[in-house]
């Protein structure tokens, strides 16, 4: 059995993964962190720790996980660089999961974004992303993971450093080969919709993942913790490509 503790638990994803969780064999939630309540007193109770609080909270929780020597699920996006590698730190310390997106289906779009991105170097490359209108953060961490993928492939290919163009208005005068326009939409009740495009002469490859409930996260979340835990991972930092056998 595999013990878990959620931080942020009264958030839609905390509510989502302590829901999805009932019906998981392996899985047993035996603390629910929210605002105001102590991580410390209850990590002694736990195995993993899911953490879908806000990245604000995110240092403070890594570290004190990784005080107690329990292992560790990053939930949390919109770090700052500084935020960030603090929480890569412990994983010299406990075995993290540090992924933008627990969606299988997302990190299936990852690994097919990556090899489009190698055969497809010298397309045009457009990224648009839509979310709900309550969310805070743009680009999305989904889609900031599928700007990393598209400029390292890019960079191999070509040896140059593209550029960004978040939104186009004006006279922006006419599309450039180093650039990768990056598009973030916000309306209604959007769970999270990502298309990456590729658009050569004559042709367009468009990827697109689709989410329908947050319940496609809190799964990839909940296997994300058994397999921390059932494979016994030393410390390390990890991703869902690990989880699901991608790389």
């Amino acid at each position: 059995m595999t013990k878990i503790i959620i931080v942020g638990a009264k958030g839609r994803m905390g509510q989502a993964i302590d829901r999805i969780s009932k019906g998981v064999e392996g899985a047993e939630v035996v603390a629910r962190i929210d605002v105001g309540d102590s991580l410390e007193d209850v990590l002694p109770k736990g195995d993993v720790v899911i953490d879908f609080s806000h990245h604000s909270c995110g240092v403070a929780v890594a570290q004190a996980t990784a005080k107690e020597g329990k292992a560790l699920v990053v939930g949390t996006t919109g770090h700052s660089a500084e935020d960030k590698a603090a929480i890569l730190a412990v994983g010299t310390q406990i075995p993290v999961i540090f992924s933008p997106n627990y969606s299988i289906g997302v990190n299936v779009l990852f690994h097919l974004t990556r090899e489009a991105a190698r055969l497809m170097w010298d397309a045009d490359q457009e990224i648009i992303e839509m979310h709900h209108n309550k969310k805070k953060d743009a680009p999305s961490g989904t889609a900031a993971r599928l700007i990393e993928i598209l400029l390292e492939e890019k960079k191999k290919a070509t040896g140059r450093e593209d550029i960004l163009m978040h939104g186009r208005e004006g006279e922006v005068g006419a599309r450039t080969q180093n650039e990768i326009g990056v598009h973030s939409l916000r309306g209604g009740d959007v769970v999270g919709d990502h298309t990456v495009m590729f658009a050569s002469l004559f042709e367009r490859v468009e990827l697109t993942h689709k989410a329908s409930s947050r319940d496609a996260f809190a799964i990839g979340a909940i296997r994300a913790a058994l397999w921390l835990h059932r494979k016994g991972k030393t410390s390390g930092v990890y991703e869902m490509a690990d989880v699901l056998g991608l790389r």
